[in-house]
Order: structure tokens, then C-alpha cells, then sequence
């Protein structure tokens, strides 16, 4: 085994200086755009835009962050008592120490709550506008609360009370009672089918809401209230978001449903029509990911780039108990794909046995969200702990609400009697398909293996695509392996018992590089690992020298960054001509060049 470093870039800093978001579980993106002198921040259930001027030193809250949250609904008392608590540059922890007043203190003692009705009047009374808009309201709502209904929920309603409601209208009733809009209830059953489950929906909703987050801060003008018109926080109107994203002539690629791709293990499409231009044809074969949530157009550029191949979209709920929807453009064959084994745990009741036991009948998920690059505070989950342990038996249903929308966007799980607590590093690991304890080997601390995970493949999901080359390459393979990562490809290729001859990895974070390094090194490795740290200086000297020593690659595989791709990005999401997101055009340019190499020396 050998292990080379060579020439480190003179713009080779790491990429602890760049976030590389993955949220893409959002489902529905707005096309917000903001002025280059503001900075937006995403909290919670809100978002807080600014003009990024300092806070007063002299101990006074900020009067627009005060005024932020007041427009919000909550009380000026309180809101100044949140800053106090969290100081001014966490809103996050501003927002969910207001949202814990509103629940908690002006909740009703533990005696109380033991009715027929889960949230009383006197609770009822407490709960300020901007709480009842973001946890909704159950069925049991006072008559009072009617008025704010709107019409179509009243219609559905009134149908309910001459017992003519079909099966979908049943549905909608029971999401609008929960304090979705009908609007969005009905894209939700649209986009996820007939079948889909309550749980299934609202995370729907919840992954939709939170890309739609940046809307309240542009005028008042053709805008509308979020929940059921007793909002002040104004939403764009959500058809005519979802009208011009899936608008067939302003967008060739769209998503599938389900998004399989062309085939999981446990789903095959009925006919798989795919055709490569001769061109295209490997080896070298090549593989690129990226998320598939991407900014309308992203995908056709990528796919105009990449010899017009259509891309597969997978998302890893079908091979581990994690979503994580993603983009694939390849040249590899689709037939004869096999799994890997053994299969991984595909709910997270597989996944965390002893869950199970503490898990609560009123949270039905059944899948984690997309891992993220961070996890939920102490302080948050100290604060659900506390918000059960007020009441006797199930929370209210707008507590229940509340605090599974956090379990979801923070992917909590339980661990104890009114307890939830985030994934610990070895059991991210554990759901993306990763040895026990492989980012410990770069000697790092946890919130860098978060990050580093965060932004990895879903190896199981890989695998599955890659499974085709172990007969093609009985005695090994060559691997040029960009924006390396924690080595996805690497341990996915070793983990289908194909033998690493030569590997070239280009990673730009020295704490990744130093973890594939390490997983290397205590697999027993007996090929050569190469590593570059840029893309950027990896020319056509360079490759032409490398391809000279390796002897040619038969596989080239990546994924460039995705931070201004990803729905979460409020700032800078600016697609492929975004700083980070334009390094794809990198990729592109060596898979050329090694290409064009390839065929002159053959």
C-alpha cells in the first residue's frame, strides 16, 4: 500500500470555510430574491432578514429584532426577556424560548388538563395568534375559532356534517383540523398520491413551509395568511409557487413520484427506456451527484453538460430508514444491480431498537429526514422534556404538533420517558451506510464529524448503482474520485468486494482527507491513494502525469458542492453559477480532459 500527497493548491484552504448545506428535503421552492445588502437567516418555523447592521453595545436589545418578534404576535415582555436569556445573535434559540412561553407558561396546571378535551379553554385563551398559526388546532376548537376558518375548510365542514364526504375530502378535513391549509393539503395529496399516510403528508407540509420561510419579508401586496386566515405572518400564494415550478415549458427535468429512479431493490419501474449517445459510452465510466432539489433549470444544465443523460433521481428511503433525495448522472448500466448485505435497517425502529419502548403512539414517523451538517441544542430538547411533563398522558395537540415538527427538522429520536435527543455520530454513520466510528479517524471533534457526514453519500444507495462494475472489473479498479468527502465511494466500492488498485482522491478539507486517510489505513488497503486538495489545479499536465502512472481511470465519480443548490440556502442559492455550486463545471472539465487523454494514449 501506498499513500502519496502531491502538491498542495495555493488556494487550497479548507472547507471548514464553506457550508456545505444539505437540507434538500424541501419540497417546494419559492423564487425569492433578496438585495445584496441583506443577509437572511433561517430560526426555526420563521426566518429573520437584516440589513447585517451591529446590535447597540450598550446593553439595549436591537429595537428591529425586538420589533421582529412583536410583529410576530408574541408580547413585548416577553420578548425582551427571550433576548435577555439567549442574547441577540441566536434567534433561533430567541424563537424556541418564545414559542416555550407560550406553551408552557401560559399552559394550565397538570390537574387540568385531564378532560375529554386536549387543550381547554382556559389554554385555549392563553396561546397568542402567531403560536395557534404555527401548531394548529384540533378538531375540538370552540365555535368561536370558526370564524377564522377558511372557506374551503368551512365547506369541508359543512360536508362533514351531511356525512358526504368522499375519502380525499376525509383527508383534507383531518389536515386542515390539524391547521394546514386546504391549498397546501391538496398539493401535498397531489404530489405525494392517494396512498400516502397523514405522517407522510405533513412532513410534506412541514418540509414545504420551511422552504417558503424567506416569503414574509417581501411586500404585503398579493399576499395571504398562512394558516387559515388567523395569521400575521403573510405567505405568497401558494398556488401560483407550485403553478410556475412545474410549469412543463419553463422546466424539462421534473422530480418523480415515487423517486426511484430506474429501480430500487425493493421497487422496479414497469419499463426502463434509456438510451446513451455513443459517446457517452464507457469505460471511463462516470458518476455524478448532487441533490436533486436543485433550482429550477440546475438539472438540465448538468444534464446538457454530462452528454444529455437523463438523471436518476433516488432518494435513500428505500435503501436505509434516512431520506436523502438525490441526483445521479451516469453512464453505468442499469440492469443486473444487486445491494449490498446485509440490508440496512429501513425504519427507524429497525434502526434504534430500544426506541421503541419510549416512542409515543401520537409520532408516527417511520423515517428519519435528510441527515443534516447539525444537530438540535440541549437546550431544545430540554425544552420538549419539560413541555411533556406538564401534562398526564398525551400533550395537547398543538404541543404534540410543536414538538414534532422540531423531531422532524432536527431528526430527534426517543430515548426516555418524555426524551428525545439527536443522533448520536455513530448512528449517522450507522444510517448512511459507514463503518462504526469511520469519522473518528481524523481525530476531529463531534461537530466536525456531523458536518463531514452531513454532506456525504448514502453509501447503500451508491453501492446499489456502482454493484454493476464488480464483473466488469474482476481484478480491480482505477478510481479518480472528486470532492472526495469521507471516501462514500471508496468504502462503497470496498464494501462490494471491488479491489482499490489506484485511487486519485481530490478533496479540499484537509479533516476529510485525514478521515479517508485513516479508513485506508485500518482497511488494509493494498492499492496506491493519491490525494490532491483542488479541483481547481488539477489541469492537463497534472492528469495527463497521473494518468501516465495509474495507467487510466475506469471510473470517474463526484459530487461538487451544494450550498448554492440546496432549498435551505437563503443568501446565496444561486445555482450552478453560485462560488461553490459552479465547481460542477469542474467536473466536467476533467472528465473531459480525461477523456480526451485516454483516447490519444489508446
Amino acid at each position: 500500500m501506498v499513500v502519496h500527497s502531491l502538491d498542495k493548491s495555493a488556494s487550497g484552504e479548507d472547507s471548514d470555510n464553506i457550508d456545505w448545506n444539505t437540507d434538500d428535503e424541501l419540497e417546494i421552492q419559492g423564487d425569492t430574491a433578496f438585495s445584496s445588502s441583506s443577509t437572511l437567516t433561517t430560526r426555526g418555523t420563521e426566518a429573520f432578514a437584516g440589513s447585517g447592521e451591529a446590535s447597540s453595545s450598550s446593553g439595549v436589545p436591537n429595537s428591529k429584532l425586538v420589533n421582529h418578534f412583536v410583529g410576530m404576535g408574541f408580547p413585548e415582555k416577553q420578548v425582551l426577556k427571550a433576548i435577555e436569556e439567549n442574547g441577540e445573535e441566536d434567534t433561533d434559540s430567541i424563537l424556541n424560548t418564545l414559542l416555550t412561553y407560550s406553551t408552557l407558561e401560559d399552559s394550565p396546571p397538570k390537574q387540568l388538563c385531564v378532560n375529554s378535551d386536549p387543550i381547554s379553554s382556559d389554554y385555549e385563551e392563553n396561546l397568542p395568534d402567531d403560536l395557534s398559526d404555527l401548531d394548529g388546532w384540533s378538531e375540538n376548537e370552540t365555535e368561536d375559532n370558526t370564524s377564522s376558518l377558511s372557506e374551503e375548510h368551512k365547506n369541508l365542514l359543512s360536508l362533514e356534517s351531511t356525512g358526504s364526504l368522499s375519502e380525499k375530502e376525509k383527508m383534507l378535513l383531518s389536515l386542515a383540523n390539524m391547521g394546514y391549509t386546504v391549498e397546501e393539503s391538496s398539493i401535498a395529496m397531489e404530489r405525494c398520491g392517494p396512498e400516502a399516510s397523514i405522517a407522510e403528508l405533513t412532513d410534506f407540509i412541514c418540509a414545504a413551509q420551511l422552504s417558503r420561510e424567506a416569503d414574509i419579508y417581501l411586500p404585503d401586496d398579493d399576499l395571504k395568511p398562512r394558516y387559515n386566515g388567523v395569521s400575521k405572518i403573510k405567505k405568497r400564494k401558494f398556488f401560483e409557487i407550485c403553478k410556475k415550478k412545474n410549469d412543463p415549458e419553463t422546466e424539462t427535468i421534473r422530480l418523480p413520484n415515487p423517486m426511484i429512479g430506474f429501480g430500487v431493490p425493493s421497487m422496479q419501474p414497469e419499463n426502463i427506456n434509456r438510451s446513451l449517445p455513443d459517446s457517452a459510452i464507457g469505460p471511463p465510466f462516470f458518476y455524478y451527484e448532487n441533490v436533486a432539489l436543485a433550482p429550477k433549470g440546475v438539472w438540465d444544465t448538468i444534464s446538457r453538460f454530462l452528454n444529455d443523460i437523463e438523471p436518476e433521481f433516488v432518494d435513500s428511503k428505500y435503501f436505509c430508514a434516512t431520506a436523502r433525495k438525490r441526483g445521479y448522472v451516469h453512464n453505468l448500466p442499469v440492469q443486473n444491480r444487486f445491494p449490498l448485505v446485509p440490508l440496512p435497517p429501513l425504519t427507524i425502529q429497525q434502526a434504534f431498537p430500544l426506541s421503541k419502548r419510549w416512542w409515543p403512539q401520537w409520532d408516527m414517523r417511520e423515517k428519519l429526514n435528510c441527515i443534516q451538517t447539525a444537530i438540535g441544542s440541549a437546550k431544545l430538547t430540554e425544552r420538549i422534556r419539560n413541555a411533556l411533563e406538564r401534562f398526564d398522558g398525551d400533550p395537547p395537540t398543538s404541543v404534540q404538533k410543536f414538538i414534532l415538527d422540531e423531531c422532524r427538522k432536527w431528526n430527534l429520536v426517543w430515548v426516555g420517558r418524555n426524551k428525545v435527543a439527536p443522533l448520536e455520530p455513530d448512528e449517522v454513520e450507522m444510517l448512511l451506510g459507514f463503518p462504526k466510528n469511520h469519522t473518528r479517524g481524523g481525530g476531529i471533534s463531534r461537530t466536525d464529524r456531523y458536518k463531514s457526514l452531513g454532506n456525504s453519500f448514502q453509501v447503500d444507495t451508491v453501492a446499489y448503482h456502482l454493484s454493476v462494475l464488480k464483473d466488469m472489473f474482476p481484478s480491480g479498479i482505477n478510481l479518480l474520485s472528486l470532492f472526495s468527502g469521507i471516501g462514500g465511494a471508496e468504502v462503497a466500492l470496498h464494501r462490494l468486494g471491488i479491489k482499490l488498485k489506484n485511487v486519485v482522491s481530490v478533496e479540499k478539507s484537509k479533516v476529510n482527507r485525514d478521515i479517508v486517510r485513516s479508513w485506508w489505513e485500518q482497511t488494509n488497503q493494498t492499492g496506491n491513494l493519491i490525494d490532491f486538495e483542488d479541483v481547481q489545479a488539477l489541469d492537463g499536465d497534472r492528469l495527463e502525469e497521473v494518468i501516465s502512472y495509474v495507467g487510466g481511470f475506469d471510473l470517474i465519480i463526484g459530487g461538487s458542492p451544494c450550498n448554492n443548490l440546496a432549498g435551505s440556502n437563503r443568501v446565496s442559492r444561486d445555482g450552478l453559477e453560485g462560488k461553490d455550486s459552479s465547481l460542477f463545471y469542474d467536473y466536467f472539465r476533467i472528465l473531459d480532459l480525461v477523456k480526451s487523454i485516454m483516447s490519444r494514449s489508446s
